[in-house]
């Protein structure tokens, strides 16, 4: 879509004269509010239609789409915003506001502000330009620790008196979480796994992640054999690995909620999701010493800067890795 509007500078360069120019009048002579000069519904369909097409996460084209929506619903009941300075100045109004009356979290906000500007920015609409990202807080969610990994796997346990659904059903579930916590996948990325894509000799699957990029993961022979028992008694005729009983691929909703009841019956206080799940399993690799760039490639991160701060762990574990890799090298230097 290729929109004209004015475009806002605050800086003394010469704004380039548009096709369209704002104020837009009516026949009346009325300046004309920008919800009605600009369809920005079907804008925002487009702009869904073209997050599906690079690949986000159902979840994140979920969330951009509350976010846009409501600021649409909030610009429609702003009085005189006929163009871009009105706008802006209504935009810093909408956040101060989130702030004050709505009680939302500091990255609640940078992601208001982020995906605002990329929504108009798509449309050719730069009303937001010269807004800068707000700072949004690090916080990180919590790993569990080995045990706890362990009473969460332990509590899917398939027993002889249970319906032959049932015991599918919990097949399919230990797999999913030995899966999650052995492989680090994303939850967007494992209930769109696909069977061809597994390599039981090579012990690896091929994903697709984020950005249409594939990358290869790895799993440990207990996952290979829960995974061919797994298949051996849900010989399904779908392209997808995980089913429900309907025989779709599961959606990201469901695999919470089922990590979430085991997490329960494991006695576990902690919130425990799939991203938690992420989380341990690098958390994990960096304490037993695995090199971050190789934990950088297995969570598919470009950036390594992003796998420092994801894989961020208490200074004991730092200085116990720091130890053994001095003593190390220390006893390579005394054996010369």
């Amino acid at each position: 879509m290729n929109l004209f509007t004015e475009q806002l500078t605050l800086s003394n360069e010469p704004v380039p004269l548009a096709p369209i120019k704002l104020p837009v009048y009516d026949e009346n002579g009325e300046k004309k509010h920008l919800t009605e000069v600009f369809d920005f519904e079907n804008m925002l369909e487009e702009y869904m239609i073209e997050l599906e097409i690079r690949n986000y996460s159902e979840n994140t084209i979920k969330t951009y789409s509350s976010i846009i929506r409501n600021l649409i619903e909030y610009m429609k009941n702003e009085e005189n915003l006929y163009d871009g300075r009105r706008f802006l100045a209504s935009f810093r109004k909408y956040i101060r506001d989130l702030k004050r009356d709505k009680d939302v979290t500091q990255n609640y906000i940078y992601l208001t502000t982020v995906v605002s500007k990329k929504f108009l920015e798509f449309n050719d609409i730069h009303f937001l330009e010269d807004i800068q990202n707000p700072k949004r807080t690090k916080s990180l969610p919590k790993s569990l620790n080995e045990k706890e990994v362990h009473d969460l796997l332990e509590a899917v346990t398939v027993n002889i008196t249970d319906t032959p659904f049932k015991q599918k059903s919990k097949r399919r579930d230990k797999v999913i979480l030995t899966l999650l916590y052995s492989t680090g996948l994303r939850i967007s990325e494992l209930v769109k796994l696909l069977k061809k894509d597994i390599d039981f000799d090579e012990r690896t699957i091929r994903v697709r992640g984020k950005g249409d990029k594939d990358r290869i993961v790895l799993f440990d022979e207990h996952t290979k054999e829960l995974l061919l028992d797994y298949l051996e008694y849900n010989d399904h005729e779908s392209e997808y690995l995980f089913i429900n009983k309907n025989g779709k691929n599961l959606t990201p909703r469901y695999v919470q909620m089922m990590i979430k009841k085991y997490a329960k019956a494991a006695g576990i206080k902690k919130k425990v999701t799939p991203h938690v799940l992420r989380h341990s399993f690098a958390t994990h690799l960096l304490k037993n010493g695995v090199d971050i760039r190789v934990i950088q490639q297995l969570l598919g991160h470009s950036s390594l800067s992003t796998t420092q701060i994801y894989t961020s762990v208490d200074m004991d574990t730092i200085k116990t890795v720091y130890d053994q890799a001095r003593e190390q090298e220390n006893s390579l230097d005394t054996s010369k």
